[in-house]
């Protein structure tokens, strides 16, 4: 329930701050303004990852981080977890309580790994 309401609340609050009414969203998302009157409130759980990506795009939020606000993994990532299970977990793991800017290093690192 709590991210029924926090995901719903920061849609309603960009898509105000925006002056987006909510017909007009719910028109740019391709769902009816009563069922996204009803993500806002809180009352049904957040829509599907397309439905997701178009809100972020609308509202100016990062993708990503609206997806984990709604419970949800990208699909292209889970995609890379399920190639390598093992491997990613481990990964993860071991990034876990890492500063972000180490993060976003390693996240460097393995592009340019990538690229070569």
């Amino acid at each position: 329930m709590a991210v029924r309401k926090s995901f719903g609340a920061l849609v309603r609050r960009e898509r105000e701050a925006k002056e987006i009414g909510l017909r007009e969203m719910a028109k740019r998302i391709g769902v009816s303004p009563t069922y996204l009157s009803k993500i806002e409130r809180g009352d049904f759980d957040p829509p599907a990852e397309d439905k997701v990506r178009k809100i972020a795009e609308i509202i100016g939020s990062d993708p990503d981080e609206l997806l984990a606000l709604a419970g949800r993994v990208a699909s292209d990532l889970t995609d890379i977890i399920r190639k390598r299970p093992r491997q990613m977990a481990d990964f993860l793991r071991a990034a876990k309580g890492l500063a972000t800017e180490d993060i976003a290093r390693l996240a460097r690192q393995a592009q340019k790994a990538k690229e070569k």
